[in-house]
């Protein structure tokens, strides 16, 4: 924000020292979605964004970028329309991004959004939602007489814009008096220099391609939407969730949490907290598709904490109503654990405790994952389906159905892209997907793996 306000200030500058009109970029587009049509053509639409303190700044174009695998983005299409109808190659990931254009220049590109058409899936496709949308400094703190204040590095040490190369290493002088003595001795706000070399991964905003390619994997197709396209589809207006639409069109749904939480932005007390992890639509979503007999799979480093014990805001009853009620589970603490790896247990997820690493130091290829949560099930037919070996906490909650609710989920308390091995999350994506494409009988509770 700050950066475009700048840069709108020189460019009228410059138009009025010269005497030529000027035209400002245009803001990202929004409510991105990639999904098939009956001829199994890719159907992109997404909507342009108004600059309210810009006239000038409307789009009048748009681009649509493609990448087929791990290939790199082509120079992309121009089109006028907010959508745009394409065919794919099958059984390859392939993934879209739309940027905006006007006279002035290129907006920056949307999220990035994937499809997969699996030759030899026989049942209907699986629904990615990218809901980790956030960026943020990382977590601060400020004591009651502002001594000390500071950065929680270890806590939650936040979500770059894809890439930071400024961060050198988690802070160690929190003392507001300490001066400044040398460099290094640097006073408060020193830091150590475990990083400086590193370039820092963050939110890429290119998940589902991650998801997809695991889900194709393990036998099915694949679309994907943006959190605000997926909540705000007009069939959907409201509270009125049409579940059944969704079962019709989706084998299950998988929603991408990563680390997004409510965190501040700005100036506190001047902007709302933003990125909560299932705000009132996103349940009203889940809710219906589960209501309808759906399968949801959800992963997160916060999806327990954000709504039980977010120092930021006061917990609501609804929320937690809603993790218990529909996703079966709730949280039991955060910051469960520091090693970085979980384990499988004995569930109707799995008959093996085999174990795997992801990644909670910062790295250059993934983001880092300092503190996830630990969640149990809160139901009798839920079950603990992996758990942190350091400390035996529960680290994931499978549930099968039971007499009443007729749809299944897996709630992940870390985030599935930020697993290190490859084969393992396809091994990991595989099992998941095959419990929840189980229907569930109305009467019969799920039972463990023998």
């Amino acid at each position: 924000m700050v950066g475009r306000a700048v840069y709108k200030g020189i460019l009228r500058f410059l138009s009025y020292e010269y005497g030529y009109p000027y035209v400002v970029q245009p803001l990202p587009v929004s409510h991105f979605a990639a999904t098939f049509n009956k001829k199994q053509q890719v159907v992109l639409t997404w909507q342009a964004e108004r600059d309210s303190l810009e006239p000038t700044a409307d789009a009048q174009r748009f681009v649509v970028y493609k990448r087929i695998g791990d290939g790199d983005f082509d120079n992309g299409t121009v089109v006028r329309k907010c959508a745009f109808t394409t065919t794919v190659p099958t059984d390859e990931v392939v993934s879209f991004k739309v940027t905006a254009l006007n006279d002035g220049g290129e907006s920056f590109p949307s999220e990035i959004l994937s499809v997969g058409l699996n030759s030899h899936a026989t049942t209907k496709p699986v629904l990615v939602i990218n809901g980790f949308d956030r960026i943020s400094a990382p977590d601060d703190f400020r004591s009651s007489d502002d001594n000390l204040a500071g950065f929680l590095a270890e806590y939650d040490n936040g979500v770059p814009y894809k890439k930071l190369i400024s961060y050198v290493g988690p802070m160690k002088e929190f003392r507001r008096g300490i001066p400044w003595t040398h460099d290094d001795a640097a006073g408060f706000g020193d830091s150590y220099g475990t990083y400086e070399r590193i370039t820092i991964a963050g939110n890429t905003f290119d998940y589902p391609a991650l998801h997809g390619r695991s889900i194709m994997k393990a036998g099915f197709s694949f679309v994907s939407m943006s959190r605000a396209a997926a909540c705000s589809d007009p069939a959907l207006a409201d509270t009125t969730y049409d579940g059944q639409r969704l079962t019709s069109q989706y084998s299950a749904i998988d929603l991408i949490l990563g680390k997004e939480k409510q965190s501040k932005f700005g100036r506190p007390g001047l902007h709302p907290l933003t990125f909560k992890t299932f705000d009132k639509p996103m349940q009203h979503l889940l809710r219906a598709y589960c209501k309808a007999g759906g399968a949801v799979m959800v992963s997160g480093s916060y999806v327990g904490t954000d709504l039980w014990q977010n120092p930021l805001v006061k917990a609501d009853a609804a929320d937690k109503k809603f993790a218990k009620d529909v996703l079966k589970y709730q949280w039991r603490e955060d910051r469960a654990c520091t090693w970085g790896q979980v384990a499988y247990v004995v569930s109707p997820l799995a008959a093996d405790t085999t174990s795997f690493n992801y990644y909670n130091k910062p790295n250059s290829v993934s983001y880092v994952v300092e503190s996830p949560d630990a969640i149990d099930p809160a139901d009798d037919c839920a079950y603990t389906a992996f758990r942190y070996p350091e400390n035996g906490m529960s680290a994931g909650v499978v549930f099968g159905g039971n007499a009443t609710d007729h749809w299944r989920t897996c709630v992940l308390a870390f985030p599935f892209e930020a697993i290190k091995s490859q084969p393992k999350r396809d091994e990991m994506m595989g099992r998941i997907l095959s419990f929840l494409a189980t229907p569930s009988h109305p009467g019969r509770t799920s039972g463990l793996v023998q």
